[in-house]
């Protein structure tokens, strides 16, 4: 005589089916997880169109420059990157005033190297015997700490600009 299964044993097959379901259902979810945060963008992604010396640009590059720019070179380039006013006439003192290092400046035409040395060792360490009232800053910040600045002040032109040093960076030989 065949055994009647009571509802007792219909529940117990139920509560494993739902079981293995639900494990199956977990795993791909997982799975899925997985695959996104794979995907997904960096913790700190780069900056699309930038870069530094040929490496790549990360925005936490950029954010930190922001603030070391402002601690640093605002309180004569300004904080708007505008330079001091009548930046291309010659003070009493036979010095220039700090230029902008927005588009309307010529900070743009400078290499990616250039533009390193002339903050960290000052004007003079490109043109010799050039005085200027900007300090040489290799001793007050880190290589990372300048490149950081001029990162920043890369980000704020417009692509004309973006792209024309890149390419003066670019052919660089470095003489």
């Amino acid at each position: 005589m065949p055994m009647n299964k009571g509802p007792k044993d219909r529940s117990a097959k139920c509560t494993v089916r739902r079981s293995v379901h639900l494990a199956a259902l977990v795993s791909a979810l997982a799975t899925t997880g997985v695959v996104v945060l794979a995907q997904s963008e960096p913790v700190d992604p780069r900056v699309e169109g930038l870069t530094f010396l040929g490496e790549p640009v990360l925005a936490s590059q950029v954010m930190a420059g922001q603030q070391l720019y402002a601690d640093n070179c605002a309180s004569c380039h300004g904080a708007s990157l505008e330079g001091q006013p009548d930046w291309r006439r010659r003070l009493d003192t036979g010095r220039m005033p700090a230029p902008p290092h927005d588009d309307s400046g010529h900070t743009w035409h400078h290499s990616d190297r250039m533009l390193f040395q002339i903050t960290k060792g000052g004007v003079g360490a490109v043109v010799p015997g050039y005085e200027s009232d900007m300090p040489a800053f290799g001793e007050d910040l880190t290589d990372a700490e300048i490149a950081a600045i001029l990162v920043y002040i890369k980000s704020t032109w417009p692509e004309r600009q973006r792209e024309f040093q890149a390419e003066v960076s670019a052919n660089d030989t470095g003489g």
